[in-house]
């Protein structure tokens, strides 16, 4: 690829947007160097990697990519025995935990495929040990810490203490010779602590000068009292340094012992920042993954100029390559043809460089092994090539390398010299890069070259559109129509009498005239084309709108319908409450009459069996279908389940068969298929105290009674109850809390368990079950 090409189409503007993408230096390095491939297999390796970065981002916003730094240098050096300082240990260290951070982020992402960034993250490695180290050592702010040796932490003690002595020292000076001072405080000169003292009083002092103020009136004098507590002062430095020195010997030792997997790490974290980088780009432009060919087809759905500002560019639609492979733009200057030109160019060498192109999705476009361009007018980045003779050196340069895997790109072919042999120069031109097969787009506002497309085979004529209303380009692409002059209609607009008009009209050649009329004609055909395509989208809009519309009614319908089930099984649930109600009065009044009447366990059981069984099905409408995993379910006692017939829940008692189960509903066991139990839950099996469901799936009965405080009367009510209740749980023993008082709860609760047929014995609790206050209750 001509390296003249990346400055004329401004490819190099667009490195510079993707180096600001960039988190790292690595990965500032790795775009600054990007150039287009002509490879196409690695084209379509940069594209998957960037379209896989562009997906993370849509999904996750943004990536931690910080506190990733070059730390090759450093490496390097540690592997020849230098010594790194503080920060630039941290910096290794930090780029330790940014490899980690982004490893976790990919490895945690399970909504999609990244094949190629968890291939990337596979190499890193975490090296915690490393990490651990260096951060033992120095602070976040590149200060080596005591805790970093023992010893470090002995010398800075003794240099805090050795400090302290001389500040004291100094400070009784300031205090009792503060008239011999030019200022009352301790300052450091040469790394040693000074007092600020008048010339005149240099002698009483006494001691080591150090330094003098610029007027000379004052001297910075060390008193000849500190001067060995400075010493001291001074040695434990030296120290401190010869340790801190050591210290970071040691870091460097083991951060080059680690050199080849450092080296890997920042490889990976380079290639992930790179490819990141490459998606931030085409996300700020809006772009889309182009599908790459070595056919040399371009297609181009709305594309924009990458550099222009998104709210001004005008898209248009661009193909080339497969029906014809040249493109001829004519029309007038500042029309955009230009703008056009350089679209396609840069959009291609963006493409090339794994870069997305700013088009809508489904954009192709082709690998080529050089592109070319020509672009020398007022409006090029070199206005060097503004002549005719500049032209035509660039134009035989580019000649000399054009084949079938080349775009060319002329920018006012021919301009320059004389219209009609600029004008012939041109078709010439053309007809030489065509018959190598190359892909061109050329622009022109020879009228002579209007026609050229219908002469020649893979060549197809295009123009900007202009608006002569309001006398501006629109900047609208139209493929298979010429330019046209606009120059009378302007005029006429402007003011010009008509009569000069005319006249100016007859001047032309019939040939011209009927260029104009044939290209007048297809403006015309094109405006028809586009009004009935407009009536045809709009037609289909409606047509949309309305089957919207019926969808709509319809959910309505069934909305409505749902609405009348749900009133008429609301209605059947308030009369069946009504009639439970009313049974239980009944029941009620049986248990009563039960010891009297004599009746058996299995009956009672029955009765209540029927009362519930006596609740109608509602509508099939709203009837639970049993999803098949739930049939697949392998149901066991104590499961609890939905009885989907009753809309009641029950618990599985036990397996009769594969098609059958028996379940406790309430207080009723009933026996149902397998096709009618719809799985809820199974819970751990309770070892003490097992529980049995007596109303609903959330209520269960005690295994002891409380009646303290309770009258008499209630108290004695609320037994039957119990013992009915206990019975059916299934409980061989229950204890009835009666505390002692005057003993007549107590009087009362035994003579009930004498007289109940179902009850085998009864006794006061034991010590640690509540003594006479309790009375234990066996059963048959």
């Amino acid at each position: 690829m001509n390296s003249r090409i990346f400055n004329v189409l401004e490819y190099n503007k667009i490195i510079e947007m993707l180096n600001s993408q960039a988190a790292s230096s690595l990965g500032k390095q790795r775009t600054a160097s990007l150039k287009p491939s002509i490879n196409l297999e690695e084209v379509i390796q940069l594209q998957d990697e960037t379209d896989e970065a562009a997906n993370v981002l849509r999904l996750k916003g943004n990536v931690p990519l910080g506190g990733i730094f070059d730390i090759k240098p450093s490496i390097k050096r540690t592997i020849i025995g230098g010594t790194l300082n503080p920060h630039e240990c941290l910096d290794v260290s930090s780029t330790i935990y940014g490899g980690k951070q982004i490893k976790k982020f990919i490895e945690d992402i399970e909504e999609m495929e990244l094949p190629i960034l968890r291939e990337l993250v596979s190499q890193i490695l975490p090296l915690n040990e490393l990490e651990r180290i260096i951060k033992s050592c120095i602070d976040d702010n590149g200060h080596v810490m005591d805790s970093a040796s023992d010893k470090l932490r002995t010398i800075r003690s003794k240099i805090k203490t050795n400090e302290s002595r001389v500040r004291d020292k100094l400070d009784s000076y300031t205090k009792s010779k503060s008239k011999m001072l030019s200022d009352a405080i301790v300052t450091i000169r040469n790394d040693r602590y000074v007092l600020p003292v008048k010339q005149e009083y240099r002698g009483s002092i006494g001691g080591i000068v150090h330094d003098q103020s610029s007027s000379g009136a004052t001297l910075f004098i060390e008193p000849q009292s500190v001067v060995d507590l400075n010493n001291h002062l001074q040695e434990a430095r030296v120290q401190e340094t010869h340790e801190v020195d050591r210290i970071l010997r040691g870091l460097s030792e083991k951060i080059a012992d680690s050199e080849s997997y450092l080296f890997q790490n920042v490889e990976a974290l380079a290639q992930i920042d790179f490819m990141f980088a490459r998606a931030k780009l085409g996300k700020s432009m809006r772009a889309s993954m182009p599908k790459m060919n070595d056919k040399g087809i371009i297609k181009m759905k709305q594309g924009r100029h990458p550099l222009i500002d998104e709210d001004e560019v005008v898209p248009n639609d661009v193909e080339i390559g497969e029906s014809y492979t040249s493109i001829v733009i004519t029309g007038p200057n500042t029309g955009g043809k230009t703008v056009t030109l350089k679209m396609v160019g840069l959009c291609t060498l963006m493409a090339q460089s794994g870069l997305q192109v700013p088009a809508l999705d489904g954009c192709e476009m082709a690998v080529f092994s050089n592109v070319f361009a020509d672009i020398g007018d007022e409006q090029s980045i070199e206005q060097s090539l503004s002549t005719f003779s500049s032209h035509m050196t660039n134009i035989v340069n580019i000649l000399k390398h054009v084949d079938h895997q080349t775009l060319v790109l002329f920018d006012e072919l021919g301009a320059g010299t004389d219209p009609q042999e600029g004008a012939a120069l041109a078709m010439s031109i053309l007809d030489e890069v065509v018959r190598r097969d190359a892909r061109i787009i050329a622009t022109t506002h020879y009228p002579e070259l209007k026609a050229y497309g219908y002469n020649r085979n893979g060549v197809i004529n295009a123009s900007v559109e202009f608006d002569v209303q309001s006398l501006r380009p629109t900047y609208r692409l139209l493929i298979g129509v010429p330019g046209r002059s606009n120059a009378f209609e302007i005029s006429k607009r402007l003011g010009l009498n008509e009569d000069i008009i005319e006249t100016a009209k007859t001047h032309i050649g019939t040939d011209s005239k009927s260029v104009e009329n044939m290209i007048a004609s297809l403006e015309e055909s094109r405006r028809g084309a586009e009004n009935d395509y407009q009536e045809a989208e709009q037609v289909l809009i409606e047509a949309e709108e309305l089957r919207q519309d019926l969808q709509h009614q319809w959910a309505q319908l069934e909305k409505n319908r749902e609405d009348i089930y749900k009133k008429a099984e609301l209605k059947a649930e308030k009369a069946l409450q009504k009639a439970r109600e009313e049974a239980e009065l009944i029941v009620s009044e049986m248990r009563n009459m039960k010891n009297q009447a004599n009746l058996k366990e299995h009956e009672w059981i029955e009765a209540r069996k029927m009362l519930d069984e006596a609740q109608p099905k509602l509508t099939k409408a709203q009837k639970e279908k049993v999803k098949k995993t739930d049939i697949e379910k392998d149901l066991q006692a104590g499961d609890e389940v939905k009885l989907l017939s009753l809309n009641q829940n029950g618990t599985v008692i036990e397996k009769i068969n594969d098609k059958e189960f028996q379940v406790q509903v309430g207080i009723m066991k009933v026996k149902v298929k397998r096709k009618d139990l719809q799985f809820i839950k199974r819970e751990e099996p309770l070892v003490e105290k097992p529980i049995a469901t007596v109303k609903g799936s959330n209520y269960h009965v005690k295994t002891e009674l409380d009646l303290r405080g309770e009258r008499y009367e209630d108290a004695i009510q609320q037994l039957e109850k119990y013992i009915d209740d206990a019975l059916l749980a299934g409980y061989p023993s229950v204890s009835i809390i009666h505390g002692k008082g005057t003993g007549a709860l107590r009087t009362g609760v035994q003579t009930y368990a004498k007289k109940h047929p179902h009850i085998e014995s009864y006794q006061a609790g034991g010590m640690n079950e509540g003594g006479s206050g309790v009375t234990v209750i066996k059963f048959r």
